[in-house]
């Protein structure tokens, strides 16, 4: 038996053997068709995916691909949910980044990386936050909408640590509809792990942040405020953060003009 196959590793005090030569291997050709998936999508400005055009570019023949992929909407899923989990990463590394007790700081720091990951990322943006590609459907209650989920929590873990620190005000509007207000009861939506809820006033205040930030975002990441300079485009964007934040009822965050230009400076299409 070769070392290889005998080989483990320890993690948390956990014995796991490492993968296998066959298994490093298969790993190595899934991401090399993913990344093969990313550059076609960005080269043709498109999330229309066919494997006979990932399998020309690799040197393979199509039906090899089904040794990987059952299908294409089987790579598309994967694709969604690297994206959204590698969203998540990027705003939550942004968020720690920034003291508890500056849930306005926060909340900033986690719409810069958005913003950010959006401009560099825009057809990985496209394929999770733009218009449905035609003829996938994604999987019930399947591995795309934990991933969302996941990157949805790191802007609704700003808002309970708010409530818990006593941070929280009465946000701007107060009146909800009955149909959002449901929404806020059921903890898949507004809950956490212990199934606590937001209030319904917060729930539909943390939903306008994300709607204030997702708009300009989209706006900017194809190309709707060329108009504007890039300064102009970072003075705007900030704007709006904080005015969301205060009609949230998060503490009126301060400007931020030393780190104001970090969206465009750091983003780019290509």
């Amino acid at each position: 038996m070769s070392s290889t196959s005998t080989e483990a590793s320890t993690t948390h005090g956990t014995t796991k053997p490492l993968p296998s030569r066959r298994e490093r291997a298969r790993a190595a050709t899934i991401a090399e068709i993913k990344e093969t998936a990313l550059r076609l999508m960005h080269e043709h400005g498109t999330t229309d995916l066919r494997f006979s055009d990932i399998a020309r570019e690799m040197g393979m023949t199509p039906p090899a691909l089904y040794r990987y992929f059952a299908d294409g909407d089987d790579l598309l899923t994967a694709l969604i949910v690297d994206a959204y989990d590698d969203l998540a990463e990027a705003v939550a590394e942004a968020r720690d980044q920034i003291p508890e007790d500056d849930p306005s700081g926060r909340l900033i720091a986690v719409s810069r990386a958005y913003r950010i990951w959006a401009r560099r990322e825009p057809q990985r943006f496209a394929l999770i936050l733009g218009m449905p590609v035609p003829g996938y459907a994604a999987p019930e209650e399947g591995p795309t909408t934990e991933a969302a989920r996941r990157a949805m929590t790191q802007l609704k873990s700003l808002f309970f640590d708010a409530l818990d620190r006593g941070l929280l005000g009465e946000p701007l509007i107060r009146d909800v509809d009955e149909s959002i207000r449901q929404h806020a009861e059921n903890p898949e939506y507004s809950g956490r792990a212990d199934d606590r809820t937001l209030p319904a006033q917060t729930f539909q205040a943390m939903l306008n942040c994300w709607v204030s930030l997702h708009g300009f975002t989209s706006l900017e990441t194809y190309g709707h405020l060329e108009f504007l300079p890039p300064e102009a485009r970072d003075a705007l964007f900030e704007a709006g953060v904080r005015l969301a934040a205060m009609a949230a009822g998060l503490p009126a965050p301060q400007a931020r003009p030393e780190s104001a230009s970090s969206g465009s400076a750091e983003s780019g299409n290509g």
